[in-house]
């Protein structure tokens, strides 16, 4: 039997061959098709992104995103597909798809990757100094080579927005604030009395060195709920790690000399030095406004051990001593200008232990124990009266990385203090107190975007000597407007104990409140820094007597009240103008009060409306020299003139300070650095004392209160030894 082609004529075999092969041709090229893929890529808010990646996974098939987010490309794959879509700033993507048909419509959201270090942070009411974060105001450096610091980290901070200029006194003033309502902490341990002991209208110093510590964070309000017990500031000194190499230091100055010495090994130093200070040769060189029987004289000791524990753990343990004595002669306005002699004997010791440890990828453990032993013997006339101050602080923190976006900081810490006073006169008794404090707080930082991040914080404390308890919100926020610009805010409310000699006598005393408000715009490009701050603070619970004279508890209220509002700016550049840097601050404060014996609301003595400063570096490369100047501007300020009518009635006349400084390198390894205060001699006034009873005409005699002498000059060798002998000071200078 013949099949059916078999009979067909040659031209219909012909025509059904023809038409096999295009049916087998039509189903090759179907089965090769190109299917389309196409698709937007957008962030959460909706944006386009242009110039994403996007592919198949384990293929060359693919596109980039145009202007207006939209892709498309072909692809011969099908079936159950991945589709990798990536960006710069976001995090990749795969999705399963499934192609097939001539075209698959893919629509695409990336999620941003959260950059908790370089990202926007919230810089309300805080100046940090570090050589580690990009975004700072101020380097270790700086704290050490102003010339107005005389190498004080206080005074390089009087320098910064904020701060007010009160010279006879030498301690931080901050925003209408007093100056014991700024708290220092070491490796955010506390210390108890920063600065050195001192008679009335003699100015102190901070005691510790700057060459300590790697890092200063100076919060001028709102500061995190970490730390407590400052109505005003915060002051942070974080310490140095491991150090590179194991070098000595040898320092000869106009006032003294200093040794030092680190020996390093692969995860262990040691650090130790010894500090003499005696100011009788130079006082007898340079002319004094004050009468020195016994010029300030002191020796300090100082030794610090680091050990690295883990990987990540590390042990730092410092112990300082500071010993301390003079003796002053002060004309009194109520005897006809007859002089007080006023001693003090200052034995200071102070012990910090900390250890921090990166646990793993979401924990890090913080924890430190302080111990603070303060005596100060004051001799007056014929009287005498010793104060002693022991405090201690432990403190434990954890810190949990919960997810990309959150971070909480939490933990507990306990203050104790005991403080008691002597008095050896016509009437001896001994009188003291103890007071302890248990905190604990929680704070977290949410990362809504690189451009927003939320900061909510409750810290709560326990009194023991009220048996009372508090609780103080904190608040942050930041939002970045663009790369370089970025405003923050912050809320947060505050509570100190009640000084010392008041709650001696009245241990009923609540703890005096503050509640801050900052709003700060910060802008950061190419090596410069624009800051500007607004705030408010509202005081309460403020100590209130009748007269100081009284010690008796009924004298002693929490009836005090205040505020201060004001304004700070901020400018630095380093670019400008080749190897020289500066910066200038501006701080404007309207505050007033009615605490202490005042008899109305009035504006204290301490606040200067107007405090400005600039502060200029440069350095000579030819004779390999530093020099800098800073200049110091403070409004004239508050005081009751007891031949006015009214309350704090007249005012000083404004301060003005020039203070010059250079630094030479005279070999790699050796630096001569000479500094000069108020160079032309300004005659600062500060105050005026005046006489208890008027004279026979009716006349409250008066004596002004002055710098201790028109300048101060100060002459330092400073000699580096090292292995390779390349090392020096001049970071620290």
């Amino acid at each position: 039997m013949q099949h059916l082609w078999d009979i067909r004529s040659p031209k219909d075999n012909m025509k059904t061959r023809l038409i096999f092969i295009f049916a087998f041709l039509l189903a090759a090229t179907l089965a090769n098709a190109q299917i389309t893929i196409k698709g937007v890529v957008k962030d959460q808010k909706g944006e386009t992104l242009p110039g994403a990646n996007v592919y198949l996974k384990d293929t060359f098939d693919g596109a980039n995103s145009s202007l207006d987010g939209s892709f498309s490309f072909e692809t011969e794959e099908t079936g159950d597909q991945i589709l990798v879509v990536s960006f710069v700033g976001f995090k990749t993507l795969e999705k399963a798809i499934n192609v097939s048909g001539q075209e698959v419509v893919v629509d695409v959201t990336l999620q941003e990757i959260i950059n908790k270090i370089d990202g926007v942070t919230i810089s309300a009411g805080a100046y940090e100094a570090s050589d580690i974060k990009k975004v700072t105001v101020l380097k270790p450096l700086d704290i050490v080579s102003t010339a107005s610091a005389a190498g004080d980290i206080m005074g390089a901070i009087n320098t910064l927005p904020g701060t007010a200029t009160v010279g006879e006194s030498g301690r931080l003033f901050v925003r209408g604030g007093e100056g014991y309502e700024t708290k220092v902490f070491i490796d955010g341990m506390e210390v108890r009395n920063a600065f050195g002991a001192t008679a009335p209208n003699v100015p102190t110093r901070g005691r510790f060195s700057p060459f300590l510590f790697k890092g200063t964070v100076f919060s001028t309000g709102a500061y995190s709920a970490e730390y407590g017990q400052a109505l005003s500031s915060a002051l942070v000194l974080n310490s140095n790690d491991l150090p590179t190499q194991t070098q000595g230091d040898i320092s000869i100055m106009s006032v003294g000399g200093d040794l030092a010495h680190t020996k390093k090994w692969e995860k262990a130093s040691i650090s130790a030095k010894i500090q003499y200070t005696d100011l009788r040769p130079y006082q007898d060189l340079v002319r004094q406004n004050f009468d020195w029987q016994q010029a300030p004289k002191g020796m300090v000791g100082e030794i610090v051990f680091r050990q690295k524990l883990t990987t990540n753990g590390l042990l730092k343990v410092y112990a300082n001593a500071d010993i301390s004595d003079f003796i002053i002669r002060q004309p009194n306005i109520s005897r006809g200008g007859e002089k007080d002699t006023i001693g003090v004997d200052n034995t200071y010791y102070y012990l910090n232990a900390t250890y921090k440890d990166i646990l793993n990828d979401k924990w890090t453990f913080k924890g430190g124990v302080s111990a603070t032993s303060n005596q100060v013997d004051l001799g007056f006339n014929q009287s005498r009266i010793d104060d002693i101050e022991k405090g201690y602080h432990g403190k434990a923190t954890l810190t949990w990385d919960a997810s990309e976006r959150v971070s909480v900081n939490m933990g507990g810490e306990y203050f104790h203090k005991n403080f008691s006073r002597t008095i050896q006169d016509d009437t001896n008794f001994s009188i003291d107190f103890s007071e302890g404090i248990a905190a604990t707080y929680i704070e977290s930082d949410y990362f809504a975007s690189n451009k927003f991040v939320f900061r909510t914080g409750l810290r709560f404390e326990t009194n023991t000597l009220l048996n009372r308890s508090w609780i103080s919100p904190r608040i942050g926020a930041a939002y970045k407007i663009s790369e370089k610009g970025q405003f923050s805010l912050g809320y947060g409310k505050f509570t100190q104990s009640a000084q010392n000699e008041y709650s001696l006598v009245n241990r009923s005393l609540l703890p005096e409140t503050a509640t801050h408000y900052i709003l700060n715009y910060q802008y950061i490009n190419n090596d410069r820094v624009f800051r500007i701050e607004a705030y408010k603070k509202q005081y309460n619970n403020l100590v209130k007597f009748d007269d100081p004279n009284d010690f008796t508890r009924e004298n002693y209220t929490n009836d005090g009240f205040g505020e201060a509002n004001g304004v700070d700016f901020f400018w630095r550049d380093n670019r400008t103008f080749k190897n020289t840097d500066y910066w200038i601050s501006y701080s404007y404060v309207d505050s007033e009060r009615d605490y202490q014996n005042f008899n109305g609301v009035a504006s204290p003595g301490f606040i200067s409306k107007h405090n400005f400063s600039w502060v200029i570096k440069h350095f000579i490369n030819p004779i390999r020299t530093q020099v800098g100047a800073t200049y110091t501007y403070a409004s004239s300020r508050p005081f009751h003139n007891l031949n006015l009518e009214g309350f704090h009635n007249d005012g000083t006349p404004d301060f003005h300070d020039l203070s010059l400084n250079a630094a030479v390198l005279i070999k790699q390894n050796i630096i001569l650095y000479m500094s000069s205060s108020n160079v032309f001699g300004r005659d600062n006034i500060f105050g005026y004392e005046y006489a208890d009873a008027p004279n026979q005409d009716g006349f409250y005699e008066r004596q002004a209160i002055r710098q201790g002498a028109k300048r101060f000059i100060f002459v330092g060798l400073f000699i580096t030894l090292t292995k390779d002998g390349q090392e020096n000071q001049l970071r620290n200078l």
